[in-house]
């Protein structure tokens, strides 16, 4: 579970994440990330935790399936929120085939969407362009 601190809850927040942050896709899942920004409801505007958010349509899956998806995610960015940006926002989108994938490759998903938005591994766009 994800500390109470670490949890997005306004619909502003997640908004400002999809919207002004940046999207990595991936066949499960799509994360997007709104790296270190300070919290407007902190006063003296301070930089806050990394706060983390989930979002499981009924294309995923009927309500036990998404419950379960949700708490794989929440389980997975409790122990990947040291590796982002203080005041970072996150959020999670889990596309329908996450309702059938199991913890492993929801995990691989997540590691390489996040490696991605912090740009830990380089990026080759045109592949063949290194003769």
């Amino acid at each position: 579970m994800l500390p109470s601190e670490s949890r997005l809850r306004r619909r502003e927040d997640f908004a400002t994440a999809v919207r002004r942050g940046r999207r990595a896709g991936r066949p499960l899942l799509v994360v997007h990330l709104r790296s270190g920004t300070t919290d407007p409801h902190t006063p003296g505007g301070e930089a806050s935790p990394v706060r983390a958010g989930f979002v499981v349509s009924k294309a995923v899956g009927g309500a036990v399936v998404r419950n379960l998806v949700k708490r794989r995610l929440r389980h997975l960015m409790r122990d990947r929120l040291d590796r982002l940006p203080a005041g970072s926002l996150v959020v999670v989108r889990a596309l329908p085939g996450a309702g059938e994938a199991d913890h492993g490759q929801l995990a691989r998903d997540l590691d390489t969407a996040l490696q991605r938005l912090l740009g830990e591994e380089p990026r080759s766009r045109n592949p063949g362009s290194d003769r």
